[in-house]
């Protein structure tokens, strides 16, 4: 599982939609992503939060992040 995260094109600037999805592969084989739960509408500040609630390794994950919606 992992967190898509989808820039708002309309409305607030610096704002993104995200969504908790899964891969898996159909019956023939072929992988593909379903959406597990819609998680809403956030700010860039909390995104590094966000993906590192659901990642694997979470401090990596939030140390990385954080460095890049920092550079901003």
């Amino acid at each position: 599982m992992f967190v898509r995260v989808i820039p708002n094109n309309k409305g607030k600037k610096m704002t993104y939609f995200c969504d908790l999805v899964e891969s898996f592969r159909d019956e023939n084989g072929v992988s593909k992503h379903r959406v597990v739960v819609k998680l809403g509408q956030f700010d860039a500040k909390h995104l590094p939060y966000l993906r590192a609630a659901f990642a694997k390794d979470p401090e990596a994950t939030f140390l990385k992040e954080k460095v890049k919606y920092t550079k901003q």
